[in-house]
């Protein structure tokens, strides 16, 4: 696969993964436990607003290998 397709998906892949963080992160943060303590609340959104990073990072990483010489 030409880097310019795997940029393409890796995009792609990038945007369905923010999305879907986000939305369980907005589902996760409705909890009674996270939603009555404001600490609880401080170190869920530090959390998950970092959280995303880890499995982008291996997406990242695909997109930017060199193309293959035959």
């Amino acid at each position: 696969m030409k880097i310019r397709t795997r940029k393409f998906v890796g995009t792609i892949g990038l945007l369905v993964l923010a999305i879907t963080w986000s939305l369980l992160g907005m589902i996760l943060a409705q909890f009674p436990l996270i939603q009555d303590s404001k600490w609880m609340q401080a170190g869920f959104y530090v959390v998950v607003g970092l959280g995303w990073v880890l499995p982008a990072m291996p997406i990242v990483s695909w997109m930017s290998r060199p193309d293959r010489t035959a």
